[in-house]
């Protein structure tokens, strides 16, 4: 019983040990910007920031939620980072489900210093 005891003891270490070197948070998307090259705002965020965000009870004008309303360039680029944690989380939109290629465009373009292009 003693040896059994221990035998599972040793499995459940291993285990804890295994899983707390795995990547976790950011640490997922480190490599999501490969084969993303040059976002624009304009052309490439913007469209999904105002499909998806810029909604009645989100982040419409006047919007307390959050970082607020995400209207223009300027409200989106001071949201940064709390968009890109929310995005890379997928919390937000919350009433949609951004695809993997959306989710890539913001991230890195915020990650590429989100510019105003």
């Amino acid at each position: 019983m003693r040896k059994a005891f221990i035998f599972i003891a040793v499995i459940l270490m291993i285990v804890v040990v295994i899983t707390s070197c795995s990547k976790s948070g950011s640490d997922n998307n480190t490599n999501v910007c490969d084969g993303v090259t040059n976002k624009t705002f304009a052309t490439d965020v913007n469209p999904i920031i105002q499909s998806f965000c810029n909604q009645a009870a989100c982040h419409n004008p006047g919007s307390t939620n959050g970082p607020g309303a995400l209207t223009n360039y300027a409200e989106v680029f001071n949201a940064r980072t709390a968009i890109r944690g929310q995005v890379q989380a997928g919390l937000m939109p919350q009433n949609a489900i951004l695809t993997t290629a959306q989710k890539n465009t913001i991230i890195c373009w915020i990650d590429s210093g989100a510019p105003n292009n």
